[in-house]
């Protein structure tokens, strides 16, 4: 036993030792406390964005986000932001926070892609190089002496991680599918429940169930004034105006004939 403590403490064991240290808690934490794994989520996700805002609020930002509690899509889907395009999901995160947290899932989700491990969550893959750059190590360092050779057995552990990582995730990338983000285009189609007094081609909204379930408040037209379309009443999304950032939409009745 002193031996492998001896093993494990000497160089270039004790640099991953510590590393080996904390992601085990991190597991225990995860195990015990709750935590999901991918709430640090790189390489698979990225780009999603924190949003702000309540439901209901309606509002408009320029790219494609995903929102804590909902989800926004650029141009006509977001989270509390002033102007017109739509509003969804619950109480989200503020925009700050939430664009400082897409800047760091982008970059961890870079250097995962560029080494070849992208598609899990950062902490699976970052736990299975610790933990091979480990068991390594300490095999050359128990079979090597001397400061040269210890520096190889250094970088043969980085390069040995790496390539057994590169392995592993290809099967776990299945137990991971990658989120695809809500677009304008998959509101096209669906039925939605109009909520203002009236819908003319200048002025209407409308509140829309997403796929995932979650509703969202868009912006909706009409080609010709359509005085049946009032509120509660149900219409049928037909087009998405890029130009006017709203949807255009017709009466439509969701009961089959005879009822």
């Amino acid at each position: 036993m002193g031996g492998f403590f001896a093993a494990a403490l000497a160089f270039p064991t004790a640099l991953f030792s510590f590393a080996l240290v904390v992601v085990v808690g991190y597991w225990l934490l995860m195990l015990f406390g709750g935590l999901v794994p991918g709430a640090l989520h790189g390489g698979h996700g990225a780009g999603h964005h924190l949003g702000a805002g309540h439901a209901g609020h309606v509002g408009q930002v320029g790219h494609v986000g995903h929102g804590v509690g909902g989800h926004g899509v650029g141009g006509s889907v977001a989270h509390g932001a002033p102007g017109g395009g739509i509003a969804h999901g619950a109480h989200g995160a503020h925009g700050g926070d939430g664009a400082h947290g897409e800047r760091g899932a982008v970059h961890h989700a870079g250097v995962l892609d560029a080494l070849g491990l992208g598609g899990v969550p950062a902490t699976v893959a970052v736990s299975l190089l610790v933990a091979l750059a480990w068991f390594v190590s300490l095999a050359g360092t128990v079979l090597t002496s001397g400061a040269p050779a210890r520096s190889g057995v250094f970088a043969v552990a980085l390069v040995a991680s790496w390539a057994g990582t590169r392995v592993l995730v290809r099967p776990l990338r299945r137990l991971f599918p990658e989120d695809r983000p809500i677009t304008r285009g998959d509101f096209v189609g669906r039925v939605c429940v109009i909520r203002t007094g009236r819908v003319t081609p200048d002025f209407g909204q409308a509140e829309v169930t997403a796929e995932d379930g979650s509703t969202a408040t868009v912006q909706v037209r009409v080609l010709d004034a359509e005085p049946g379309l009032t509120a509660g009443r149900t219409a049928l999304i037909f087009d998405y105006d890029a130009d006017g950032e709203h949807f255009l939409v017709a009466p439509f009745d969701p009961s089959p004939p005879g009822i």
